[in-house]
């Protein structure tokens, strides 16, 4: 893993995440969701998911965040539930139903890294991780193990 490489996408992302063209911030939401896990990706990446002028960058870069299925970006999505305003909340919420209510396994394991992140000592992430486990209860997958 070149980690200057990754930094410099990051960077790079992190500078077409601020374009005044919420096209420009979808796709920079997108494409940092996969260094979720690179430091300097998290505040560009939560400043995306509350993307304050347009909620398809909101929900493009939680849904990317989500489908990593992993405790960076899940990190990044509670943080963001727990600062959300209401329509920031509900496309939040949105991609969670997408991207969860397909398979219960990810829904299941999903609720576990809620569980101990709720736990944890970020009290914003508690927090949202306390409300993502909410939001996963009520969904109810289309497909669950045999």
């Amino acid at each position: 893993m070149d980690r200057d490489l990754r930094r410099a996408a990051v960077v790079a992302l992190g500078e077409l995440g601020r374009s005044p063209d919420f096209a420009d911030r979808a796709d920079a939401g997108h494409g940092l969701a996969a260094f979720a896990e690179v430091h300097e990706a998290r505040g560009p990446l939560l400043e995306l998911v509350l993307d304050p002028d347009d909620t398809f960058v909101t929900r493009v870069t939680s849904e990317a965040l989500l489908r990593r299925m992993d405790s960076a970006g899940l990190t990044v999505v509670a943080s963001a539930l727990a600062l959300a305003d209401a329509n920031q909340g509900d496309w939040i919420r949105t991609a969670i139903a997408d991207v969860f209510g397909v398979c219960a396994d990810d829904r299941d394991k999903t609720m576990r890294w809620c569980g101990e992140m709720s736990r944890g000592t970020d009290d914003r992430v508690a927090v949202g991780a306390r409300e993502l486990h909410g939001i996963l209860a009520g969904i109810d997958p289309v497909l669950h193990p045999s």
